[in-house]
């Protein structure tokens, strides 16, 4: 802990319902990750260059044991900021746990470099956590292009938190550069408020020679469509030096472009808040003196190979600027994470089936998926067997459709706009949660 303020903040995460919710559940795997090193990523990889790997039957070495519903749901990790923001009577001081929602969406996938299973068509993932107070539904509403919609809302309907996704994939020889397309809603239905933000670049580093590491990069403008206030975040590009690896810089203004906050941190690793006065005066002072260059370490040579993008050897450590205000700080990862696809807490848990859960999830229910729970358990023929037949019984399940000029119809989420930005979108319908799934496809 770096200080008064972080164990306070630790504290009341032990006692948070996330927290309490957490120890119940499972903290490790069945068994460890397999070993990655006697498949040549090459000899697969290199007759995709440039291509959406989302049209590509991949082997099931690149993957985790997850599916993509189950990544998304990774979002609501660090829900309790959005419980916190809904106590807020200034609308600044709730941007302030927005903006930091939105950064610890994607913390999650520091390290995370295995790839999740593609969702089938008809695919669900529910998630209740009732001492966390919400519950989540997503659904695979799309093959080609591969979309997925979810929707989560708390369970004293004080939020909802909605969207579809997209993610277009590409590789370009060295490296994999995800762009998950699509718009995040979140609604505060106490203070008649609804946020929009779409979600950073993220790209993996070294799929073929060297050290696996990940950057995300990009403008991410979250917009209060009920007040005009705007947070403006930029994710910086590792950059020559990699002193800007993994940090995140912006700030927060009114309808009139008055700025009132400074945002900044890294998604790796934590997010304060400061006014733009002091900030400014901190960075002057820091430029005059030089500090900035002695606060990071240059990155040194450790060439692992001519055709590899060198990781950083940066500092992870945030330097905490006099009168910030820490926002939220990323929970520390398992101690054998490494071994367990560099799994969170939170990340552990999203596969376990908790007695009593048979029969009363969707049958639809990715939790059910023979060639994920296969992987869980270390057991990579049978996974590799399983994913194959899985993908072979949706193809002949859409030919007998186009056979049949029959449409795929969706069950939980319909198209439409989102009704803040336009842009197209897919609705949740509602229902799920009756438990009424006679009529649900066999998609396993």
């Amino acid at each position: 802990m770096n200080s008064e303020e972080d164990i306070v903040l630790y504290i009341t995460f032990l006692l948070s319902p996330m927290a309490k919710s957490l120890f119940c559940l499972r903290t490790t795997l069945p068994v460890p990750m397999f070993s990655r090193n006697d498949f040549s990523v090459w000899g697969f990889l290199k007759k995709c260059i440039g291509m959406e790997l989302s049209k590509i039957t991949m082997p099931i070495v690149f993957n985790e044991p997850l599916s993509f519903l189950q990544r998304i749901t990774e979002y609501m990790e660090h829900t309790y900021l959005i419980h916190k923001a809904c106590t807020l009577s200034d609308s600044i001081e709730r941007m302030q746990l927005v903006a930091a929602f939105a950064v610890s969406a994607v913390a999650s996938q520091w390290d995370r470099t295995g790839k999740p299973f593609n969702p089938l068509l008809g695919e669900t993932f529910e998630l209740t956590r009732d001492e966390e107070g919400y519950h989540m539904i997503s659904e695979q509403v799309s093959h080609h292009p591969p979309i997925s919609a979810f929707y989560s809302e708390s369970l004293n309907q004080d939020f909802s938190f909605h969207g579809s996704i997209y993610p277009k994939l590409k590789f370009w020889g060295k490296s994999v550069e995800a762009e998950p397309k699509g718009t995040m809603t979140l609604e505060l239905s106490k203070h008649r408020e609804a946020y929009t933000w779409t979600n950073p670049m993220c790209c993996v580093h070294n799929v073929i020679l060297g050290k696996l590491w990940i950057e995300q990069y990009g403008t991410v403008e979250i917009v209060n469509h009920s007040t005009g206030d705007k947070c403006v975040l930029n994710f910086k590009p590792c950059g020559m030096f990699g002193k800007e690896l993994h940090r995140v810089e912006g700030h927060i203004q009114d309808k009139s472009k008055k700025k009132h906050q400074v945002i900044y941190g890294k998604w790796t690793e934590c997010v304060y808040s400061i006014e733009p006065k002091v900030y400014e005066v901190n960075k002057k002072a820091e430029k005059k003196s030089g500090e900035d260059s002695k606060k990071h370490k240059q990155v040194k040579s450790s060439t692992v190979g001519d055709d590899a993008d060198e990781m950083p050897d940066v500092q992870e450590t945030v330097t905490m600027i006099p009168g910030s205000t820490l926002l939220w700080r990323v929970a520390p990862r398992p101690p054998h994470s490494t071994q367990m696809y560099n799994f969170t807490n939170f990340a552990m848990t999203l596969n376990e089936l908790e007695p009593g859960t048979i029969g009363v999830i969707a049958p639809t229910d990715c939790r059910l998926r023979p060639d994920i729970r296969a992987m869980e358990n270390g057991d990579i023929d049978t996974a590799s067997q399983e994913k194959e037949r899985l993908e072979e019984k949706q193809r002949v399940a859409r030919r007998e459709r186009a056979k049949d000029e029959e449409e795929w119809s969706t069950r939980w989420f319909q198209q439409g706009n989102n009704r803040y930005t336009g842009a197209a979108d897919w609705i949740y319908k509602g229902g799920y949660f009756d438990r009424r799934y006679s009529d649900l496809p066999d998609i396993y």
